[in-house]
């Protein structure tokens, strides 16, 4: 196992990273190259957002006009067999008021 003393290590290290830092040139206008192209990708991404929801939207109330159409025309019987389907009170025991 080999055992090295961290302040070794730590110096060696932060040497390092000095030594490739100090290499390293930026271009004069990379920030605003950087940000361009940044808010280009924002703008971007927001207006596809944008497109996919309209397209969901449009997709949904078609599909939902479809089915609509679709829905049968006339009214169904809800409670068919049972004998006094035609008067007001289809399918609703027949009540007797007391008059006590």
């Amino acid at each position: 196992m080999n055992h090295t003393d961290p302040d070794r290590t730590e110096r060696e290290l932060t040497e390092a990273l000095a030594a490739l830092a100090g290499g390293v040139r930026a271009a004069p206008d990379a920030y605003r190259t950087a940000r361009g192209e940044w808010l280009r990708r924002e703008r971007r991404r927001r207006l596809v957002l944008a497109v996919l929801i309209t397209v969901v939207f449009a997709l949904a109330t078609l599909i939902g006009l479809w089915v609509l159409n679709e829905a049968p025309s006339h009214s169904g019987v809800i409670f068919s067999g049972l004998p006094n389907a035609g008067l007001p009170n289809a399918g609703l025991p027949d009540v007797q008021v007391s008059t006590r």
